[in-house]
């Protein structure tokens, strides 16, 4: 028995336990899993009871046999209940959603949830048994914890905690309260808070100053932020863990404040900057013996904390190149990095991102690549291949020379608002890679976007993956996607799905969704840096989606997801337009048409304002929520205006007024679109009438400067905007069908 599970071990690289209890006892092993699965058990209790509290008596729960390697569920009908059996919470979550979606028909997402169960629950006919192929299913992406999670409180991280564990998510990274760990480090050292003042950033900016791109950017920090935010992951943590989860936390990778110059002098540091307009972040070079001391300093810190689970995430040059390309240099550099978590944990699993190795191809070739890796004991590195979707690192790099590593998807930048997926591709490729040999020890599968809350049919064909080994047959699950979310068979809307399948969903000529030049800031172009309008279908492509989701409106079709789905569609549909308007009123000015221009702009304008009216009746496209949240943790006037602020920059000029990473993460949000994208555009008109008027060309770079002030000046404001939706969305959007759909026709048939 000891020899199997010790094959077990090497085989899969199951890191939750370390080696020696695994050789040591297999009785051990079992004593020490069946005390987590006990917790397990009635956290899982406590999850079906908060997801159908009504019918939660319907449902038995009960552990099987653990496993290190494998989660294991069974369902079957027993004297008129539902037994969900599982050897972790997560295990037993993923059965009530497989009974859930394949019997009671329903669904569970960010933008729309279907719990309409009939009266009497269906029976299992014959048991159910289903295992995991895959060890690790990886959650979260650093990024996602500011673009959608910035202002979260327990209840909603609570709710998305139990959405992980019902989609089989059992390794999500768990970076909340950070800062606070850090605090404590540095005041330890002899840190002051004023020396430490201009170190950590607003919470908005937290990913990227984590990661060493920034520092101060958004702050001063207040403390009560830190206090707050280290009861919240301690309750994080524990609800991820009841349920079986193994969390992985961060660890120091480097980046240390600037005092660190005057508080050690002798310190080898290297000054670094993400090019991004912020000033320069210091790195503490790994060969300084203060390295590993920090290193060691930190995770015991955040042991004491916060427990640990072994699996640290470390990237220390995200988005910024190493001081030289030698292999050598790589590879004593990799060494260092892990010897510093091996000294304060002698189980500690180096977790790496792979987005280095995608976004700045130009160093990480090959030789460095390899470097970098090898360094470190296969057995105590896990790769994340962070974008496998978009371009899969593993087949560049020999399976990740031997490590362990998982696919995970990205899908979405900066949490802007698009139809946007690789249907295809999600639906083949995680199984084809993991029956390929190529692939190494692919041990796991993942969600790594940026943002979250959107386009979730993406998210939950991926997620189908965790229990089988297959490609997905996208006909056959599409027909029952609709099923579960519209609470219908309509066929019009399988077909509304073959639509969108070979339209915004087909994953081709383009990296990631596509966004508006409402979005952009005015121009005569179709496109800006971080507006980019190239779609990856004909715009009238779309439109047969769009009268088929109408039709099943006016049949009654009403479910949230429909709704939710039907305003989206709706707003895809207008936002790609906005590009055939604005065509319009650019060529009447090129053309010296003041009639013309002013009737197109006009156009461009109302249209914005449809928009927002459309968006307003879905709470997830409302800008209110976001910053109604984000001031909530404010416990004076002072911090409530500091964290609207940051609310208010990430989402439009990410940085100050010069930032060149404006619109980055824009959102097309009701209240947005006409209290600062639409407002811009007028500015812009009236330069542009008044070049009409006078015959004098417009001066376009003062009309840049002077917009960038007035952005920073919203930026700076603290009106307020409605939290909750307002209208009808199958009204407003059938009124936006017969408004435009004809325009839309003729406007096409012109291109």
């Amino acid at each position: 028995m000891i020899n199997t599970l010790r094959t077990q071990y090497l085989n899969t690289v199951w890191l939750r336990l370390p080696i020696r209890l695994l050789i040591a006892s297999g009785l051990l092993i079992v004593l020490t899993v069946k005390a987590t699965l006990g917790q397990s058990t009635a956290a899982s209790k406590a999850l079906i009871s908060r997801v159908i509290p009504d019918r939660a008596a319907s449902f038995i729960v009960e552990t099987l046999p653990a496993s290190p390697s494998t989660n294991t569920f069974e369902i079957e009908s027993v004297n008129g209940k539902i037994v969900l059996r599982g050897n972790t919470g997560v295990a037993v979550a993923s059965a009530l959603y497989h009974y859930l979606t394949e019997y009671g028909h329903c669904q569970i997402t960010w933008n729309g949830t279907n719990l309409n169960l009939p009266k009497q629950l269906p029976m299992v006919p014959t048991k159910i048994q289903k295992s995991s192929p895959y060890t690790y299913r990886y959650y979260l992406n650093y990024c996602t914890f500011n673009y959608s999670m910035s202002w979260w409180d327990w209840p909603r991280w609570q709710k998305e905690i139990d959405w992980m564990a019902l989609h089989g998510i059992n390794m999500p990274l768990a970076i909340t309260g950070e800062e606070y760990t850090w605090n404590e480090v540095y005041k330890d050292m002899g840190f002051n808070r004023e020396e430490l003042a201009g170190f950590f950033s607003g919470p908005a900016y937290f990913s990227w100053f984590w990661m060493g791109n920034l520092d101060g950017w958004g702050g001063p920090l207040p403390q009560s932020w830190m206090d707050t935010h280290k009861t919240l992951q301690q309750q994080i943590l524990k609800q991820e863990r009841d349920l079986g989860m193994t969390p992985v936390l961060p660890a120091f990778t480097g980046h240390v404040p600037a005092a660190f110059r005057q508080k050690f002098p002798q310190a080898k540091l290297k000054a670094t900057n993400w090019t991004n307009g912020f000033a320069d972040t210091y790195i503490l070079d790994s060969e300084d013996p203060l390295f590993a001391q920090i290193g060691k300093r930190f995770l015991e810190k955040q042991t004491q904390l916060f427990g640990t689970d072994h699996l640290y995430s470390a990237d220390t040059f995200n988005e910024n190149e190493p001081p030289s390309d030698d292999p050598v240099f790589l590879t004593e550099l990799s060494k260092r990095i892990y010897e510093g978590m091996r000294q304060a944990d002698n189980e500690a699993v180096w977790v790496m991102q792979g987005w280095l190795f995608y976004s700045d191809r130009k160093f990480w070739k090959k030789p460095q690549i390899e470097a970098l890796l090898k360094a470190v004991p296969d057995d105590k590195m896990l790769l994340l291949d962070l974008a496998a979707e978009i371009e899969p690192v593993w087949k560049r790099t020999d399976a990740f020379y031997g490590k362990p590593w998982i696919w995970n998807m990205l899908n979405n930048f900066g949490g802007n608002v698009n139809l946007f997926g690789r249907l295809e591709g999600v639906a083949a490729n995680p199984a084809n890679d993991l029956n390929d040999p190529k692939a190494g020890r692919l041990v796991g599968i993942g969600l790594t976007m940026e943002a979250i809350e959107q386009n979730p049919v993406i998210y939950e064909l991926m997620m189908e993956h965790t229990w089988q080994r297959d490609p997905i047959q996208l006909d056959t699950w599409l027909a029952r996607y609709a099923r579960n979310r519209y609470r219908t068979t309509n066929p019009k809307l399988v077909e509304a799905w073959q639509v969108l399948r070979r339209t915004a969903y087909n994953g081709k000529a383009i990296r990631d969704g596509a966004e508006s030049i409402i979005t952009g800031r005015p121009t005569f172009d179709s496109t800006t840096v971080w507006t980019r309008t190239k779609l990856n279908y004909p715009p009238q492509a779309l439109l047969p989606a769009w009268d088929l989701f109408i039709n099943a409106a006016q049949e009654r079709v009403d479910s949230d997801g429909f709704q939710y789905d039907l305003v989206d569609l709706t707003r895809q549909v207008l936002a790609n337009y906005a590009l055939i308007v604005q065509k319009d009123w650019v060529k009447a000015f090129r053309e010296g048409d003041k009639i013309a221009f002013a009737t197109h702009s006009q156009r461009f304008l109302e249209l914005i304002s449809d928009l927002d009216q459309l968006l307003a009746s879905q709470q997830d496209f409302m800008l209110g929520p976001w910053l109604s949240s984000a001031r909530s943790w404010g416990k004076t006037d002072a911090e409530k205006g500091l964290y609207e602020r940051n609310a208010r920059d990430l989402i439009t000029l990410w940085g100050d007024a010069n930032s060149p990473l404006h619109e980055y993460a824009n959102r097309q949000w009701s209240g947005l679109l006409t209290d600062f994208y639409q407002p811009r555009w007028e500015q812009f008109f009236k330069v542009l009438t008044q070049s009409l008027e006078t015959g004098i060309e417009p001066n376009l770079n003062q009309f840049d400067e002077r917009i960038r002030q007035w952005e920073w000046q919203w930026v700076n404001k603290q009106n307020t905007f409605p939290t909750k939706p307002s209208g009808n969305s199958i009204q407003i959007a059938r009124v936006m069908h017969k408004k435009y759909r004809k325009r839309l026709t003729t406007a096409y048939s012109e291109l």
